[in-house]
């Protein structure tokens, strides 16, 4: 992006980091255009605290939870944060107690189906309490287990989800801050309960967490946004295999963020060394050094990613403040909640012409041009993190070394959507759907079930992205290991 597209509400450099980093401490939301959220959006600044005086009763009731295994129901900023938290207790970080935590986050049938509902406790996580994806979830889930006993809930106070789980007599009800959005909620309940439940001490991540270097945090954050303004908008995030997931949070972090109003910063997540002259390397900070020089998860504990969570969310609020956008609101990943309930209204669903992996390559060698970026957008079953990242390399090193992006739908829909939609025109978008269809899992009290759903939201943001005027193809492939050139 270069500093003729910057919005007239850009001010970058206009504060010095010091300054930048007073003003967020006393939680002025001038720094940020008038007219934003941040009045009801700035209590991931300090829930820290809070979660440390609360976290030796956390703790006790994590360990009155006797289930083997536990499966968290939710979107966006409500699942990620707790999908890199699964990944360090399956990988063997310290302090894990040898509980597994799946992350379903999908409405893919197939995915949905394997899930194990025997000796397992249910989180169902979602700030709004009425959001589409959680609620479907919940009610295949609480088919197969209809005992409140067997799920908690994690919501703002006073929500529909929060009516339900007292009436269906939930374990818990966790209600949470209502002053912290999604994708700023890692440190909240909504990703300390899950660490509890894996065995990670709360008191531990909430102190790693209010010991960072916060100067530190804001001037990468400033110096991401000055980047972007001078038409080094790709943000190159590198992350070793272990931190893999990790790499998805920062990237739904900073696209969901960052992309409006036609500017934003584009994360890449890369397990590669990757350059070029609109990148901007974003390597992970000192909390997580020891993992990416020794490549063990003994090297780091649950503390030295939260730490990481709040620099993370620190340098973001303050690349907001230098692109001159809000960075707590996300206009268009609503529009795409709305687009999906429009096709849902006119069933039987209108299936899009769709073309094969030959063509996709012809199209991207016909349409990326020089600053682009290409986002492979994966409507298929969870488990081709490998091959999907093979995918994106072979893309990348197909065109040039162009930035590019992969991930699931529709999890990106209330992540990195935003940035597809509301960032820079520089997106060209590959929607990928299984050759022979989703197949049916009915969702009980609804009159479709997962594979229309989801196929219903891949066709509402297809229809977005085409109102939005970007480039999209439409292609089918039996899996992702189909696009590996």
């Amino acid at each position: 992006m270069s500093a003729s597209g910057r919005s007239s509400g850009q001010r970058t450099g206009a504060l010095s980091a010091t300054e930048v980093q007073e003003r967020l401490a006393r939680r002025d939301g001038s720094l940020w255009p008038e007219g934003n959220v941040a009045d009801h959006r700035l209590g991931w600044l300090d829930v820290a605290q809070r979660m440390e005086s609360e976290a030796a009763e956390l703790r006790r009731w994590a360990d009155s939870i006797d289930a083997g295994h536990v499966v968290l129901l939710g979107m966006g900023g409500s699942s990620l944060g707790p999908l890199v938290l699964a990944e360090a207790a399956r990988r063997g970080v310290p302090g894990s107690n040898g509980r597994r935590l799946t992350v379903c986050d999908t409405t893919e049938p197939h995915t949905v189906s394997s899930l194990q509902t025997d000796d397992t406790f249910f989180i169902v996580s979602s700030k709004s309490g009425t959001t589409l994806e959680p609620n479907a979830l919940f009610a295949y889930a609480w088919s197969k287990r209809r005992s409140g006993g067997s799920f908690a809930a994690i919501t703002d106070p006073g929500t529909p989800l929060a009516r339900m789980a007292a009436e269906r007599q939930f374990r818990r009800v966790f209600a949470n801050p209502p002053d912290i959005g999604g994708r700023y909620s890692v440190l909240s309940y909504f990703g300390m309960v899950p660490a509890a439940l894996l065995g990670f001490d709360p008191e531990l991540m909430a102190r790693s967490a209010l010991e960072i270097d916060r100067l530190e945090a804001v001037s990468f954050g400033l110096d991401m946004a000055a980047a972007a303004s001078e038409g080094r908008n790709k943000v190159t995030v590198p992350t070793p295999a272990l931190l893999a997931p990790f790499g998805k949070w920062i990237e739904q972090l900073i696209a969901e963020s960052t992309g409006k109003h036609g500017i934003g910063c584009v994360p890449v997540p890369t397990t590669d060394a990757e350059d070029g002259p609109d990148r901007f390397l974003a390597p992970l900070g000192q909390a997580l050094e020891p993992a990416i020089r020794t490549g063990s998860p003994d090297s780091v504990t649950a503390g030295s990613f939260a730490a990481e969570f709040f620099r993370w969310e620190l340098a973001t609020a303050a690349a907001g403040h230098g692109l001159g956008i809000d960075p707590f609101d996300e206009p268009n990943v609503a529009e795409s909640k709305a687009n999906t309930a429009k096709v849902l209204d006119n069933l039987p669903l209108q299936s899009l012409p769709t073309e094969g992996v030959d063509r996709m390559w012809e199209w991207l060698t016909e349409t990326v041009n020089t600053g682009d970026y290409v986002s492979l957008q994966a409507y298929l079953p969870f488990g081709q993190d490998d091959a999907m990242e093979q995918a994106r390399k072979s893309v990348r090193d197909r065109l040039g070394g162009v930035a590019t992006t992969a991930g699931y739908g529709p999890r990106f829909l209330h992540s990195t959507g935003q940035l597809h939609k509301g960032g820079p025109s520089s997106v060209v978008a590959v929607q990928i759907v299984p050759t022979d269809g989703w197949g049916e899992l009915p969702i009980p009290g609804y009159e479709y079930g997962f594979g229309t759903l989801i196929e219903a939201q891949a066709i509402g943001d297809f229809q977005s992205l085409q109102t939005h005027g970007r480039r999209v193809l439409h292609v089918a492939a039996e899996d992702m290991g189909s696009l590996i050139a």
